[in-house]
């Protein structure tokens, strides 16, 4: 069994959106990204599929050039390669799930 918080110790950047890996499971990564309003995630693609889960907050969720406002307690769900951009219009909570082939690093580097 492995367990964590997806609220607790939450320690947002000033600069940029803060990521940080919740767990590993056998078959996913599951990370948290925490952004202040404002703050955004550059158009990019991820090599495998993802889960998109707004915890808090609201984000204005780009794919393929169209905006999607997702507010808490939504979901969106995306294949590999497909472009994709963030803005926080409202401080959120985001909770990333990723293929274990996937890497935190690769998110690091797109906030």
């Amino acid at each position: 069994m492995i367990t964590a918080s997806i609220t607790d110790n939450l320690v947002y950047k000033e600069n940029k959106p803060a990521v940080s890996l919740l767990m590993e499971t056998s078959s996913t990564k599951e990370i948290r990204i925490l952004m202040r309003k404002g703050q955004v995630m550059k158009e990019h693609t991820a090599p495998f599929p993802i889960i998109v889960s707004l915890f808090e907050g609201s984000i204005d969720f780009g794919v393929n050039g169209e905006v999607h406002q997702l507010k808490k307690g939504d979901l969106i769900a995306l294949e590999a390669n497909v472009p994709h951009d963030l803005l926080c219009t409202e401080d959120c909570i985001i909770r990333l799930s990723l293929s274990k082939r996937d890497t935190v690093k690769r998110v690091e580097s797109v906030a």
